[in-house]
């Protein structure tokens, strides 16, 4: 039995602190499947279809990572991957206690599901998607915190 886990996000922007949580999900599931989910209580920053084309040639190396977008409840569409895990990853206290909330709604939602917390490696839990956008918004640059430039991302917005 394959063991897939889905790594569930709105992933805007997907960060290096995102890649490192995928590549160490490699060590311990067959396969990792980026689900980047449409949350209706966030407006996206950079589009959904660029984000999904980044992240793919991110791990374009990696067959055992798939990239999907999905509007549904996160346990709905872990169901249909057949999924059985979901990862997160943890910088704080904080996100813990959100993501056990989370945790514990999906797997009233669909038994199967275990949810596996991986802690942010050192070096990047400082790192937030909200702070890059932030950065962004302002000029800053931002390359240093995507595993893609932003020139690429800013051609693909153009090609859409």
């Amino acid at each position: 039995m394959n063991r897939v886990a889905l790594f569930p996000g709105s992933f805007d922007p997907f960060t290096r602190g995102h890649e490192d949580i995928v590549l160490r999900g490699l060590r311990l599931f067959d396969q990792v499947v980026i689900g980047i989910g449409n949350n209706a209580t966030k407006k996206r920053y950079f589009p959904l279809d660029v984000m999904k084309e980044m992240i793919e040639k991110t791990f374009v190396d990696y067959p055992n990572v798939k990239v999907i977008t999905y509007d549904d409840l996160t346990a709905h569409t872990a169901r249909e991957l057949d999924a059985r895990f979901l990862l997160r990853g943890l910088r704080n206290t904080t996100d813990f206690e959100y993501e056990n909330g989370i945790s514990q709604v999906n797997r009233y939602l669909y038994e199967e599901i275990e949810t596996v917390f991986l802690i942010t490696s050192p070096s990047l839990a400082p790192i937030s998607s909200s702070i890059i956008r932030d950065l962004h918004r302002y000029g800053q640059a931002v390359d240093n915190f995507l595993p893609y430039s932003l020139s690429e991302l800013k051609k693909a917005e153009q090609d859409i």
